[in-house]
């Protein structure tokens, strides 16, 4: 693979819109990011867009949950469960590393629901779905072992069944590398401006440089559009369903203030709906809120008040020792999730189902909807529609997503530094860890993140921004405070040259990433 940087981009950006493309994917979320790996793997040439950066949207701010779904059972949607716990099944068997075994606890208290019977028949078609028993219960004594400092006024035991769980950003880029891998290419910073058309037929597409403010125009035999909650801007819009926008916000711990093992989910008291307490990336995370969102898309999402309150109750709710206030809270984030929606009045955001939908013109393929889980299965039925605009036929046979990788000496890392690299990095392993040979093992304090990682983004990970690297190449943005305040000279002294940037650039970067910090991944008090 060539270099994949800023430098590269701008000179690579007149002759890849030259070009003709089989495919055009329009958006660098999993779903965009899944659809070129599949196109790339059968020889299509094709190429990535995305507006704004890799995982950007809904793929940076999710639930970081590989699951299948298991409240999707109650409402009678037994495929879509099927299929996401097969696919968490190959992504386990796949990505470790990336995408690893999380155990949940569900207490169950004195007439509270779902009861200890309701949730084990639940979990056997579940179990079953995914073809191995994955569950157990285990009484109050053996519960406390488990669960230390959950509310116990009532408490009869609990259910302990296993998801998964991954670095979602992470699992974008890996993709993404895949993909390029095997020929394909990939832009941030690329906002389609509007679809080219000749006798209704789509035929190619016009795209702004946010860099430059330049405009390139690109010939296609189709276009596969996989924008979330973007959906609707540029299809032709027919029948009742769209997009409905839903926000769904979380707060972060130190794992110090509350520390937990397991994932906890539960009810919560005030509306019945399902929220979490789980362990991600050193830290603890509580999530999450389903509300509709009227914000403007292009504004990034942010927390509000309401939302802090209200996961802060649940936090109080199965955790009442810990105390936990806002003074504890780290950082936040928030995320849109494109739901399909047939416009009936009156629905609650939660009760909307979670399925996909294409809708197909002449050209074009848009997929709306869907799950971080089953990315490779939406990706196979996007292709298959833009097959025969492309002049090809698609098939299934079940490939790995992501290449097998020889083994690597890596005598200076330890086993479970190993792992993780091999999982986040994948293909680009050797040439990370001959830059950990240069800069040492020596992680950013309080994270599992390596200075080498951070270097290594900056030269070959087509960073265009500070929150480019603290947001989503990296997580430190989330997990260490202010933003990584504390952190930025360093990451100066490491990173500036590596980008390219001179002072003023640099100190530029540093003033919007801390104005974006504290808009929307602070706790913002008061608004």
């Amino acid at each position: 693979m060539t270099q994949w940087n800023a430098p590269w981009r701008e000179q690579a950006l007149p002759e890849l819109a030259a070009r003709d493309w089989d495919l055009i994917v329009v958006g660098g979320g999993i779903s965009g990011a899944g659809i070129l790996r599949e196109a790339a793997r059968r020889g299509w040439k094709c190429l990535l867009l995305e507006q704004r950066d890799f995982a950007w949207g809904t793929s940076s701010r999710s639930s970081k949950m590989v699951h299948g779904g298991l409240r999707y059972i109650a409402k009678g949607q037994f495929g879509l469960t099927r299929d996401s716990v097969r696919e968490r099944e190959r992504l386990l068997q796949e990505a470790p590393g990336l995408v690893d075994p999380l155990s949940f606890i569900m207490a169950h208290y004195q007439g509270g629901f779902p009861g200890p019977k309701v949730f084990g028949g639940l979990l056997a078609v579940y179990d079953a779905l995914a073809g191995k028993r994955n569950h157990l219960y285990y009484p109050l004594q053996q519960l406390r072992y488990l669960a230390p400092g959950i509310k116990e006024g009532g408490l009869l035991g609990g259910t302990r069944f296993f998801d998964a769980v991954t670095d979602d950003a992470r699992l974008v880029q890996r993709v993404l590398g895949e993909a390029r891998a095997e020929g394909a290419e990939a832009l941030n910073g690329m906002r389609v401006v509007e679809l080219l058309r000749e006798n209704g037929r789509v035929t190619g597409l016009r795209a702004e440089d946010s860099e430059t403010g330049l405009r390139y125009s690109f010939k296609t035999r189709a276009v596969a559009q996989a924008t979330g909650a973007w959906a609707d801007q540029l299809r032709r819009k027919t029948g009742l369903e769209h997009i409905r926008p839903l926000r769904g916000s979380h707060l972060l711990l130190a794992a110090w203030r509350l520390p937990v093992a397991h994932a906890f989910s539960f009810m919560h008291a005030s509306d019945k709906r399902p929220v979490f307490v789980f362990p991600w990336e050193g830290a603890t995370v509580i999530g999450t809120t389903d509300l509709d969102h009227p914000a403007p898309l292009a504004e990034e999402a942010r927390i509000s008040p309401d939302e802090v309150t209200y996961l802060l109750d649940a936090c109080a709710q199965q955790f009442p020792a810990a105390g936990i206030g806002a003074a504890d809270v780290l950082s936040t984030w928030a995320g849109v999730r494109p739901v399909v929606s047939d416009g009936e009045s009156g629905r609650k955001p939660s009760d909307e189902k979670r399925e996909h939908a294409l809708w197909v013109e002449p050209g074009c393929v848009t997929l709306a909807g869907g799950k971080l889980t089953t990315f490779r299965l939406l990706a196979l039925e996007v292709l298959q529609a833009c097959a025969p605009m492309v002049g090809r036929t698609v098939d299934d046979h079940g490939a790995a997503t992501f290449a097998a990788l020889s083994s690597q000496p890596m005598p200076t890392l330890s086993p479970a530094q190993q792992k993780r690299l091999i999982g986040r990095y994948g293909r680009a392993l050797p040439q990370l860890l001959a830059l950990i040979d240069e800069l040492g093992v020596e992680r950013v304090v309080g994270t599992d993140t390596l200075w080498a990682e951070l270097a290594w983004a900056a030269e070959q990970e087509l960073v265009l921004h500070l929150d480019d690297l603290l947001l989503r190449r990296t997580r430190l943005g989330l997990l260490l405070a202010q933003g990584a305040a504390a952190e930025l000279p360093r990451i100066r002294a490491l990173c500036q040259a590596r980008l390219g940037w001179d002072d003023a650039r640099w100190q530029q970067e540093e003033q919007d990433y801390l104005a974006l910090w504290q808009r929307c991944y602070s706790l913002r008090i008061g608004d």
